[in-house]
């Protein structure tokens, strides 16, 4: 993959990069590396996280054995910037814990200090195209039997770039009687995106912090708010799905929902992925992802790193669909009131049950 299309993945996928969120830019290529080079790029990688890292202890201990790995030869293998950067990826998250930690050779990259990347408006425009070219990570908008909302969701993109697709699918979702938010395949993205989507499930009027980012090297919180000027709401009962590969922004997504008891989760414990990162240069064309941030819920005045969001319903992530949609049938069949309305919806939740779908039917009605 080009430079120019990592960048631009990396911007629609949502990596959870936070104030980073335009760390690869141009195009990498692979050199070799002597032993001298591997030296001196551990001992910067190693500096640059007990500058950076959230945890400095942590930072301390994954350095040190970074560097004494390199002096015992167990790094020779890494001949090459690309060899390299994989073996550290690796690891920097097995020695960590930290799975926000990443390492790719990327050799046009400028490193921005402290501060967001900056990108140029060609960079932002082929952003904005391959963010709308991938459906604003928006897979799926579904009504499902029973009047029952589906939307699939792989990603949080940059707020500008998704916010409206978010409302206009709301709009499409506000005659049904409950919602299916499915996080299962989601890695991440914006944190402002995803509270942006989280204001759609609130009132109108009302405003409320989410979650907050401590970040190290500026020594600064940035508070995460709802948005007051989302106008389309949806006051009906939401279910979240999860699983093992939901990551990062998508878990901050269901942990919110899960906090502020206005969803209710399904599926499988998450990634386990909370700190934001920054992105550093450490030599011979080789960036790493440094988690800089710490996430705090406002709710819960802690987050879900190492951890994962746990479900309220806990059952294999391929049974997470088919069992929200029975959950929600089931309610609608004890408040109907209709004989009738109460009949149908207990006939679709007995064809969910057993894992059916209605079939479609292409006759005309009333034809032989």
């Amino acid at each position: 993959m080009s430079g120019k299309k990592r960048f631009v993945a990396g911007v629609v996928l949502g990596a959870w990069l936070s104030l980073s969120a335009f760390a690869s830019a141009f195009a990498a290529q692979d050199i070799p590396l002597k032993a001298s080079d591997r030296t001196a790029i551990v001992q910067t990688l190693a500096a640059k996280m007990n500058a950076n890292y959230i945890e400095p202890a942590v930072a301390e201990r994954v350095g040190t054995a970074i560097v004494k790995k390199n002096a015992e030869g167990a790094y020779a293998s890494g001949a090459s910037a690309q060899a390299f950067s994989a073996l550290l990826a690796t690891d920097l998250r097995e020695l960590s814990g930290d799975k926000h930690f990443g390492a790719s050779v990327n050799q046009g990259f400028r490193e921005s200090g402290t501060g967001p990347y900056q990108p140029s408006s060609a960079e932002m425009d082929e952003a904005r195209d391959a963010t709308s070219r991938r459906g604003y990570g928006i897979d799926k908008v579904e009504r499902l039997p029973g009047n029952v909302g589906y939307i699939d969701l792989r990603g949080f993109g940059m707020t500008e770039f998704v916010g409206p697709a978010y409302t206009a699918a709301m709009s499409l979702m506000a005659g049904t009687d409950a919602l299916i938010l499915d996080l299962r395949r989601n890695g991440g993205g914006s944190p402002d995106s995803v509270a942006y989507l989280m204001s759609h499930f609130f009132p109108l009027g009302d405003r409320r912090q989410l979650i907050e980012f401590y970040n190290r090297p500026t020594d600064s919180t940035r508070q995460v708010w709802t948005v007051p000027t989302v106008t389309q709401r949806y006051d009906k009962p939401v279910y979240v799905l999860t699983s093992a590969r939901t990551f990062s922004g998508g878990e901050d997504c269901a942990y919110g929902f899960q906090a502020q008891k206005r969803g209710t989760l399904v599926g499988e414990t998450t990634g386990g992925g909370s700190n934001p990162v920054g992105w550093f240069s450490v030599g011979q064309g080789i960036v790493v992802s440094i988690p800089t941030s710490r996430a705090t819920n406002f709710v819960t005045k802690t987050n879900w790193e190492h951890v994962g969001v746990k479900p309220d319903i806990a059952v294999p992530a391929a049974q997470a669909l088919q069992t929200a949609h029975a959950a929600i049938l089931r309610k609608l069949v004890s408040a109907a009131k209709d004989n009738d309305e109460r009949t149908q919806l207990q006939g679709l939740l007995a064809m969910v049950e057993k894992g059916e779908v209605e079939k479609p039917v292409y006759t005309l009605r009333g034809a032989p």
